[in-house]
């Protein structure tokens, strides 16, 4: 038997055994979900029809071209994402790692020293009593180390199973942080956009109040009016100069929020919001896909299967401590006392080879701990994932409901607004032929204005709730089914 035929044994061995990986095989959690959305109606909105293809860039729906741009700009800015950016080349590294454990490793060293002896410890005084004792001397060694670590057992394809699905997790989350800020950048937007038109109307309203108050305070001193008519004008007049430091307030918060949103200093996008915008139309949904749909398209629900699936690996990485650890390590190198030239001379060379064995044979109670609480953490695992699959269909389903209602509610106050505008202009009518008085036809622009803050406010929350539809869709990413890690 030659000196290499154990290490072939070994590695026929190693290579017998490759595929006898410790731990479960993962598989995709089967869920029970309903076939359809249970709120899903007939199309609603006023704005561009978009079906599911036009989810992936779901602001443009709006057709507002400075959205677009604060969305493009809020993707590009936001500190979130950088953040989340960062998290991924972590995992990234974390994932290298794993695979080039799986690789031989090797290592190159070389040294060269010149030392003097002492004279006074016994190794010089033993010495100095040769004869040509020199007490300078010098060395030289150069080798060539290789080790393996022969993953027989599957402890580190395991480990590198769990750090792929720890990579594709925090790639996902990238994705939900990016859709989470596109969504909040609309959303604030269109606050905006609400606050301004319900900041005309109030300045409008303001105007109407003032001049009925000094109508109602003129009949009063000719005495066509009573006090407590006066004071209720007054009262009026009041409020509507107590709404416009109000929203004033808030569109300054809101375009504050903007801006830190968007990665600048407060103040950078405020002359480019400050003039005021129609409120867009919101989108009309004509499809919602299934509840399955939303395990491929939301990027929350895609992270928590991943880090379900990362914590089925460790399992089989705890699993794998209960067998041996074989290695295999080679050393070859040459080493002279001499000079420098005899470095390289057949006489100064030396190798070895090393097959080694580690087996944690006595500590199989610290080993099923390991595996308990990865057993643990897989099934907290399991729960957060059926968890956020529900919370997900939740949000679907109040999202549609929200957007169908808050339409209906805008149809319905803009008939009323409409049937005003008819009562003001009759109203203006009969004033001009002496019909009617002036305060008649301030009332019945009181009434409008009134009307049109509300219409304002529904057609807001109407645009928002389809700010909050896409978003709980999971709109704003293309992402293929990954590949689940297999054995």
């Amino acid at each position: 038997m030659t000196a290499r035929t154990p290490l072939l044994a070994a590695l026929s061995l190693a290579s017998f055994l490759a595929g006898c990986a410790a731990g479960p095989e993962y598989r995709h959690p089967d869920l029970p979900l309903a076939a359809q959305f249970s709120e899903a109606r007939a199309p609603v909105g006023r704005g561009r029809v978009v079906t599911l293809a036009d989810h992936v860039s779901w602001w443009k729906s709006f057709d507002d071209p400075v959205l677009e741009q604060l969305v493009v700009a809020g993707l590009a800015q936001n500190l979130d994402i950088a953040q989340a950016r960062a998290r991924l080349e972590q995992a990234k590294a974390g994932l290298t790692g794993a695979e080039a454990a799986l690789l031989p490793i090797g290592a190159v060293t070389a040294s060269g020293a010149r030392g003097q002896q002492s004279l006074e410890d016994p190794m010089g005084r033993l010495l100095s009593a040769s004869p040509n004792f020199n007490r300078w001397g010098k060395s030289f060694a150069a080798d060539l180390g290789v080790g393996w670590e022969l993953d027989v057992f599957g402890g580190l394809r395991n480990e590198r199973d769990a750090s792929l699905a720890d990579y594709q997790a925090s790639a996902a989350a990238v994705a939900a942080v990016r859709l989470a800020v596109a969504s909040h950048v609309a959303d604030l937007y269109l606050a905006i956009r609400g606050v301004q038109a319900r900041l005309d109307i109030a300045l409008q309203q303001l105007q109407v109040q003032n001049e009925l108050s000094s109508k109602v305070e003129l009949l009063f001193q000719h005495g066509l009016a009573s006090d407590v008519q006066v004071q209720a004008s007054q009262a009026e007049l009041a409020q509507a100069r107590s709404a416009v430091p109000l929203l004033q307030a808030a569109l300054t918060g809101a375009l504050n929020s903007m801006d830190v949103l968007l990665g600048v200093s407060p103040g950078t996008y405020r002359e480019r919001l400050s003039t005021s915008a129609q409120i867009p139309a919101t989108p009309r949904f004509t499809e919602a896909g299934a509840p399955a749909d939303l395990l491929w398209r939301r990027p929350d629900l895609m992270a928590a299967e991943r880090k379900l699936a990362a914590a089925n690996a460790r399992i089989g990485e705890a699993m794998s401590e209960y067998y041996p650890k074989f290695s295999l390590s080679a050393l070859l190198g040459s080493a002279s006392t001499g000079s420098a030239g005899h470095l390289f001379a057949s006489d100064s060379s030396h190798m070895s080879g090393v097959l080694g064995l580690r087996w944690r044979l006595f500590d199989f109670k610290r080993i099923d701990a390991q595996i308990a609480q990865a057993k643990g953490q897989e099934r907290e695992r399991l729960a957060a994932y059926k968890l956020a699959v529900l919370r997900a269909t939740e949000e679907v389903e109040t999202a549609l409901s929200d957007l169908a209602n808050r339409e209906q509610a805008l149809e319905a106050l803009a008939q009323g607004e409409q049937a005003l505008g008819r009562a003001l202009r009759s109203a203006d009518a009969a004033f001009s032929t002496g019909a009617a008085s002036r305060i008649d036809v301030l009332r019945a622009q009181e009434s409008v204005l009134r009307l049109s803050d509300a219409r304002a406010v529904a057609q807001t929350e109407a645009a928002r709730a389809a700010v909050s539809t896409f978003k709980a869709l999971g709109g704003g990413w293309q992402v293929a089914r990954p590949l689940m890690a297999s054995r």
